[in-house]
């Protein structure tokens, strides 16, 4: 099957598909803010970018589309008619650059999740998110970011100079 559109009208369609501040991703930090959790978006000091970074908890969330990740749904499973060697090679490339990631982020010691746009979010958090914010499976003890050093601090508590 032929595309229906002209190169022109595919161009801009394709143009305005973003990877920021999707629905699903508006939704999920939505719920974690209603939840009073406070994080960080789109990081750029770590692999990846991720969605949302909860430095309290040392995870970070990426909120995929199904399409573009290929995932094992009904949407992650369709491939495009036209240009097909083009689209499989794309969506090849996304999911070892996904694995990648994920392995990166894990051996800085981060706690990674993945939360996928076809999972029902309406009654709350979704399950992955919920899991890992449960007290069980906090440490007690707080890690600072990377690349952030520790403070030194005077008597009250002002920063002071090392020397």
């Amino acid at each position: 099957m032929s595309d229906t559109l002209t190169k022109a009208q595919r161009h801009r369609c394709m143009s305005a598909i973003h990877g920021r501040n999707t629905k699903p991703e508006l939704l999920v930090r939505a719920l974690l803010h209603k939840q009073g959790f406070r994080f960080r978006l789109h990081a750029n000091f770590l692999p990846g970018k991720p969605d949302i970074v909860l430095p309290k908890y040392r995870a970070v969330i990426f909120v995929h589309g199904c399409f573009w990740h290929s995932h094992h749904c009904k949407r992650g499973r369709s491939t495009p008619a036209t240009n097909q060697a083009f689209w499989k090679k794309k969506r090849a490339a996304t999911v070892r650059r996904d694995r990648s990631v994920r392995r990166r982020l894990r051996s800085r010691g981060w706690r990674v999740i993945v939360v996928w746009e076809c999972r029902p979010m309406t009654a709350g958090l979704p399950r992955p998110i919920a899991r890992l914010l449960e007290p069980a499976s906090i440490g007690t003890r707080r890690v600072p970011l990377p690349g952030k050093l520790p403070v030194k601090t005077g008597s009250r508590g002002c920063p002071v100079a090392d020397g």
